[in-house]
């Protein structure tokens, strides 16, 4: 990387007939939550006040809108999955119907996706086979891909998979886990999980990575991943940095309240950026957009030298 580019390989990504070129602009996720227990108290059990959020973020210049009905938390039991499945499809369908509404109209910011795709932020199979029948760009993954279940599905929809690195079961602790060289862990992991999905008919453009940043994960294993995240450029997907408001900004600049990690989160992306990731999952997406726009202006992508 020279002072003047960001590393940027060519790379493509399918999603429901859809199709996004890299390099281009950074993308913005933002999190809409429908339900009553996230972690930043922004989630609603309302779905038009859930499409009322995601309709700001894409007036905003979200390009992708990450929709939730059951919070990640360790410290809140599961809901059952007809429970999660019944908060989705209302938001779903109002989205579906709102997206179209606007299909034809020009973009709030350039370079904007629009209508923003739309991702589901879910990983039980059963919910999975509810609720992607009725729309749905992404599914956002967060099991770690234990068997092909979820890739067949996106297959069968034409759906895109977020496949997350992460261990055991979502919504269980597992602090406890070191990792030698967190890097390394990664590249294995992406690369077996890919072999996964793609045996099950899931096409290879149609695959994005998370690398799970606090999950399962210490807090220098998640600050060597915003440093050396470019080691991950030779998978030729896509990297998704979940960065907005984390357990490790937290802990780096001892500021309890999620909701005033925004400055640090902004920090994270800016690293993630010049690193060559592709897509950041915020919850201030305002701010997202604003500092993505002016790093393009001022480091525009490069190819990454062979």
């Amino acid at each position: 990387m020279t002072p003047a580019t960001r590393p940027s390989a060519a790379i493509r990504l399918a999603a429901r007939g859809r199709l996004v070129r890299f390099p281009r602009r950074p993308l913005v996720m933002g999190i809409v939550n429908i339900n009553d227990d996230s972690f930043c108290g922004d989630g609603t059990l309302d779905p038009s006040a859930a499409l009322q959020q995601a309709v700001a973020m894409a007036m905003a210049g979200a390009d992708i809108i990450d929709a939730g009905a059951e919070s990640a938390r360790t410290n809140r039991s599961a809901i059952s999955p007809q429970e999660e499945s019944d908060r989705f499809l209302p938001f779903m369908r109002a989205y579906a119907a709102w997206a179209e509404s606007v299909a034809d109209t020009p973009p709030p910011v350039p370079d904007q996706l629009w209508p923003p795709l739309l991702s589901l932020n879910t990983w039980r199979p059963e919910v999975v086979a509810a609720i992607l029948p009725e729309g749905g760009d992404i599914l956002n993954d967060m099991s770690a891909l234990p068997d092909d279940g979820n890739a067949r599905l996106c297959a069968a929809h034409g759906a895109a998979l977020l496949i997350m690195h992460s261990v055991g079961l979502p919504k269980e602790k597992h602090t406890h886990v070191v990792w030698p060289d967190i890097m390394a862990e990664l590249t294995r992991f992406f690369s077996d999980r890919m072999a996964t999905a793609t045996a099950a008919g899931l096409p290879r453009d149609a695959i994005i990575l998370d690398p799970g940043i606090d999950f399962a994960k210490q807090q220098e294993d998640n600050l060597t991943i915003l440093r050396d995240c470019a080691q991950l450029a030779g998978l030729a997907r896509p990297i998704l940095l979940p960065v907005s408001r984390k357990t490790v900004i937290g802990q780096t600049l001892g500021i309890a309240k999620p909701t005033e990690r925004d400055a640090g989160s902004i920090a994270c992306l800016t690293a993630g950026f010049l690193r060559g990731a592709h897509i950041f999952r915020v919850h201030n997406v305002p701010a997202a957009v604003a500092a993505l726009r002016t790093l393009s202006a001022v480091l525009p992508a490069a190819p990454l030298a062979s």
